[in-house]
Order: structure tokens, then C-alpha cells, then sequence
């Protein structure tokens, strides 16, 4: 069962938090976040990427980097920006996008929840990738950035969170991209025992995004528990901050794919090869999105086409069947070669946010190929982490993205 805790959150002043709220640090690349933090000193994303703050010829992953990060944290909390609760909390966290709202519970997990697979994962994570987060958040001592939870829909968390949605939000502000953003607090006594209680009887829980920052979380974690052996296991450095949402709220949108080139072969020769294991329809320049599991859109020299699998392609197998698998293991490994997708550089991934344009973009600019993907679905998702498998790389992208900054847990809290 879960260990779901009210927690002693560090967090935006309520008139400083639509200034502060930023984008997770891993969705910009370098650029990206220099010029997103540009005329915007409070913007969390600062701290989260503060190889920011120095001239690009520094290497991101320099010592001076994260003490910069400790330094703007430090002072920003001097200055008030932001402020200490006096006892634990909850809180709830409402997205709003396209008229869809998610509600999620903000709260600290056990990393023995994470070891005993009571947290369950569904993607392999990269270790470069989470040594840069595991020396991050050990220079702040704290994590601020929250994992991405799911749970089964349960009735009587729906309840107590609609007790607390009941009072007037902390914050309430809209972002740059549309999206809203309203906070709940509850310190008091019987919810929060009522939540972790009812939390405490679901059998399991699922990291929907963010696997590289609980891994590295939880590695601080084990870490601090060395640097301690009379640890009790109720210091903050043993727990992980969430946030959990019902998986019925939940929407993933496609992860689609682009790839460099064909392998050596003309245009009339991969298509010829493709035929072997999908259906392959002409369409012509209007850009198209797949309608259903087993079809792929794919563009190719300005022209899209309709990909259906065939009946031998398809599986009842969690990972098999999975539309990702499907276009890697007949298409993109057996007719382009590639091997690996976590590694292969003739491969890249675009999240489904940007758009069908962002494909056509990219096959002008530097790819000759592009998939649009169906999405996966949570049904799909939460099947393959049951199973204790794993999925392709970039299986998933959810939307709308936590924002960073909002809730900061203190490792010596």
C-alpha cells in the first residue's frame, strides 16, 4: 500500500507564484531555456537550468551550475519570494487546459514504495540524465520539480478532495500557453489523516512522467540514508515530492517520430519495404493524423501517407501491441536499421503539443521522414507497468506539464 504524506512545502508567495511557476526544466533544450528565462528573473526555470546564468562556452554540468542554482534559491528565500509552511500540508493542484480540467494531490512519497515497486515505472532511464538531477537536487537539498503520479480512481480520495476544493485557492492564475493553474491547502488535522489513510489503501501507484527525477530523487535519497545510518526513516530525505491525479483525468498526447534518412534507399524502394508489413495509402500534402490504434500518418518528401498495420503485426502482448512497438519492430528497425532508439542519433521524438506543423518543419529542415503516432492510451500505460514491463522510449506525452516552483520539498525539512 502507499505511503501518500502531508509534507512542510516551501512555495511561491501567493503574488509572486504566476512569476515563479516555469515549465519543467527537461522540455527546453539549452537555447530553449536561455531565452525563456530572458527579463524573467523569478521564473523557477532559473534554477532549474541554471547553466543559464553563464556564458554557453561553460559546461552545463559544472560545479559553479549548481551552486549558482543554491545561490538564486537562497536568496530568493531571504527576499521573501518565497515562504516556509509552519505545518505539514496537502495540497491540491487543478490544470485547466482546452476546457479539461486534472486535479492532483501534492504530496511526499516513500522512496521504499519507489524500491518495492509499490510506485510502479514504465520507461528505463537514462543515467547522464539523472546524475545532472541527483547532483541538483543535492547542491539545493531539496526537490523542486514533482513527479507525476497516477492512481486508480478512488471514491473516497474524489470526496476529501472535494472538501478542500470547497475554500477559496491560494493561487489562481493563468499561463502564457492558456493553461490554468488553481491551488487548494489543507493543514487540517482529520482530511489529512482521512487522505493519507485513504491513500494508504491503494494497492498501487504509477509514474506517469518524470522517471529520471524520481530516480535521482531516490538515489539522493539512499545516499542520504549512507551519510546517515541512524536514519528512522521519517526524515524528509526518505520521501519524494508528487503530485497524484485519477487516472481518468489523465491525457496523453502522440510522441511522434522523424528520422534523418532511409537507410540508403530511394523514396520508390522504402515504400515497396514498408508495404511488406503495413497497408500504405497516398494522401497527398494535407497533414495527417491517425484516428485509430494500429495506423501511423507519414510524411515524406512533402507528401503524407496513411500507414495500417497488418493483422500479423498486431499483438495482445502489453508491449508488442503497443503502436510504438509496432512501428519500431516492422518499420523503423527492419527497414531503416535502427537498432536503438534511446541511442540511434538518426532518430528524434517530437511531442504531440507541437503539432503535425512542427513534423512538416522538421522534414524541411534537417529529417526526410516523419510518423505521426495514436496516442497511448492510460489503459495501455497502466497494463504495462501491472505486467512489470517496460516501454519504448518516448512512449508518452502528457499535457498539460506540472509547472516547476510551485511546491519545493526541503530535504532537511
Amino acid at each position: 500500500m502507499a505511503a501518500v504524506k502531508p509534507f512542510y512545502c516551501i512555495r511561491p508567495r501567493e503574488d509572486r507564484a504566476a512569476q515563479v511557476a516555469a515549465l519543467p526544466y527537461d522540455v527546453y533544450d539549452r537555447e530553449e531555456a536561455r531565452q525563456a528565462v530572458a527579463g524573467r528573473p523569478l521564473l523557477f526555470l532559473n534554477i532549474d537550468r541554471p547553466e543559464t546564468q553563464f556564458a554557453e562556452n561553460v559546461d552545463m554540468y559544472d560545479d559553479r551550475v549548481y551552486d549558482k542554482a543554491r545561490e538564486l534559491f537562497d536568496r530568493e528565500l531571504a527576499q521573501g519570494v518565497f515562504v516556509r509552511e509552519e505545518k505539514p500540508c496537502y495540497f491540491l493542484y487543478e490544470l485547466t487546459m482546452d476546457g479539461r480540467s486534472q486535479t492532483g494531490v501534492v504530496a511526499c512519497c516513500a522512496i521504499d514504495d519507489y524500491l518495492g515497486n509499490v510506485i510502479k515505472k514504465h520507461e528505463n532511464t537514462r543515467e547522464e540524465k539523472e546524475q545532472d538531477r541527483i547532483r541538483h537536487v543535492d547542491r539545493m537539498n531539496a526537490q523542486t520539480g514533482p513527479i507525476f503520479l497516477a492512481y486508480r480512481q478512488d471514491e473516497e480520495i474524489r470526496r476529501l478532495k472535494a472538501r478542500v476544493k470547497s475554500q477559496a485557492p491560494i493561487y489562481d492564475f493563468v499561463t502564457e500557453d492558456g493553461v490554468g493553474h488553481r491551488v487548494w491547502r489543507t493543514a487540517d488535522p482529520e482530511i489529512c489523516a482521512a487522505l493519507e489513510a485513504a491513500f494508504g489503501r491503494v494497492p498501487a501507484l504509477y509514474i506517469a512522467d518524470g522517471h529520471h527525477r524520481a530516480a535521482s530523487a531516490v538515489r539522493v535519497g539512499l545516499k542520504r540514508r549512507k551519510e546517515h545510518p541512524d536514519y528512522t526513516g521519517e526524515e524528509p530525505f526518505n520521501y519524494f515530492l508528487s503530485v497524484l491525479f485519477p487516472d481518468e483525468e489523465l491525457h496523453i498526447l502522440p510522441y511522434n517520430r522523424v528520422v534523418r534518412d532511409l537507410n540508403g534507399l530511394d523514396e520508390t524502394e522504402f515504400l515497396k519495404a514498408a508495404e511488406k508489413n503495413f497497408e500504405v495509402e497516398r494522401l497527398g500534402a494535407e497533414a495527417y493524423a491517425p484516428r485509430e490504434k494500429g495506423t501511423f500518418g507519414m510524411l515524406l518528401d512533402g507528401t503524407w501517407y496513411a500507414l495500417r498495420a497488418r493483422e500479423a503485426c498486431r499483438s495482445r502482448d502489453p508491449v508488442k501491441g503497443l503502436d510504438v512497438s509496432i512501428l519500431q519492430d516492422y518499420l523503423l528497425e527492419p527497414v531503416l536499421g535502427i537498432q536503438d532508439p534511446r541511442t540511434d542519433k538518426r532518430i528524434d521524438f517530437v511531442g504531440g503539443i507541437r503539432g503535425l506543423g512542427e513534423l512538416e518543419r522538421r522534414t524541411r529542415q534537417d529529417m526526410r521522414a516523419a510518423f505521426s503516432m495514436y496516442p497511448t492510451s492510460m489503459e495501455e500505460l497502466l497494463a504495462v507497468a501491472d505486467a512489470g514491463r517496460l516501454m519504448p522510449p518516448k512512449s508518452t506525452w502528457f499535457e498539460p506539464k506540472l509547472r516547476s516552483g510551485l511546491f519545493i520539498h526541503g530535504l532537511d525539512a
